[in-house]
């Protein structure tokens, strides 16, 4: 799989620190959130402290927590999920932290509302979105009136600031795969006709807010990330943008308002994000915002993700020598895997030393605990 080449190209594309704000990583590995809904009551306990451990462990230079929701009724969607508010469910994320770091990593927690896909037959507050309607165009839950924009927006950045407080390393604000935030920035969801709906820089408008609020509330060199998608879970086909003059007016007021590094979520990062250039969607992502980007999707696996974790049951390992040509052409900076270190935590150790031959295969089965 690997040869000598290879191997000193992974070194030295991988192996390169980043800096983001204060932060420095020490290599361009990161481990992608993926929700594993292993903390009963919202609190994550230490089983989750040592899963993320493992990772950092294995050489990750970023670990990106599972989503987790900020404190609004809500924002809530599916059981077992981490909270990010509450006394226990802060104190638990604290020892996550702490275990990251002693084992030498660095890590963001990503914060979560989940927006439209909170079934409407959840105990609590009805589900909100920007027009009360789903992914489908059906009505579900409520639109959010100005009121409820201004409390969810409180609500990021005081889960923004909670994180710094308690020793994360910067967050990663949730704006994609049909989720609250995204649903403001897809027309297929966002009908509104005041100043949140409309055209690209309005849909764009709720995202900026919650930014923009997050800068303020953290230090001025705390990282914040964006994740971003085109597709929708269960709408592969979705798009916020057609050409790239319309994604960069949905980009614009988000690095305006002081996000550090966009990460571009793709099922294949290799695949081209518009016709007439190969460059993928964090390509783009960083070329029209000038920050740093993130790529993400099916990174070393020979069978394609194809929609949620549990759907692809198994995988092969593959090589990164696409992935590493894109990272030598300086198309994005930092390189996400999901599933390939849910199965191993030693895939970025592998990946920098060209051992991806010994690396543990993905099977969904895996899903089934902490490994």
């Amino acid at each position: 799989m690997a040869t000598p080449s290879t191997d000193a190209r992974a070194a030295r594309l991988l192996g390169r620190p980043l800096t983001l704000g204060d932060l420095t990583l020490r290599n361009r590995i990161a481990m992608a959130a993926v929700t594993r809904r292993f903390s009963p009551g919202g609190v994550p306990g230490e089983d989750v402290a040592a899963y993320y451990a493992r990772r950092a462990a294995g050489a990750a230079g970023l670990v990106i927590t599972e989503g987790t929701y900020i404190g609004r009724e809500a924002a809530a969607a599916y059981t077992r999920v981490p909270h990010f508010h509450g006394d226990e469910a802060l104190a638990g994320w604290a020892r996550v932290a702490e275990r990251v770091h002693a084992a030498g990593g660095r890590i963001m927690p990503q914060l979560w509302h989940t927006g439209v896909a909170r079934a409407e037959a959840s105990p609590g507050a009805p589900a909100e979105g920007p027009s009360g309607v789903d992914l489908d165009g059906r009505p579900h839950g409520g639109a959010m009136t100005l009121d409820d924009i201004d409390d969810v927006v409180r609500s990021f950045a005081e889960a923004a600031a909670t994180a710094e407080r308690i020793g994360f390393d910067g967050v990663e604000l949730h704006g994609a795969h049909g989720y609250l935030i995204d649903t403001f920035l897809w027309h297929g969801t966002n009908t509104r006709s005041d100043a949140y709906g409309g055209d690209f820089a309005s849909r764009a408008r709720f995202a900026a807010e919650i930014a923009a609020a997050v800068r303020a509330a953290v230090s001025p060199g705390f990282p914040v990330l964006f994740r971003l998608s085109q597709w929708k879970t269960d709408h592969y086909d979705a798009r916020l943008a057609e050409r790239p003059e319309e994604l960069e007016q949905l980009l614009a007021p988000l690095a305006a308002a002081g996000v550090d590094a966009f990460h571009a979520s793709t099922r294949r990062y290799w695949l081209p994000e518009f016709e007439g250039s190969d460059l993928n969607l964090a390509g783009w992502v960083k070329k029209l915002t000038g920050r740093p980007s993130i790529t993400v999707g099916s990174v070393g696996l020979t069978q394609q993700f194809n929609g949620a974790p549990g759907r692809t049951q198994r995988s092969g390992v593959s090589d990164i020598e696409p992935l590493l040509d894109r990272m030598e052409r300086d198309e994005f900076d930092l390189v996400a895997v999901a599933r390939a270190i849910v199965a191993d935590p030693e895939w970025p150790a592998k990946a920098l030393t060209g051992r991806l031959d010994e690396a543990v295969p993905y099977d969904a089965s895996l899903l089934d605990a902490l490994v």
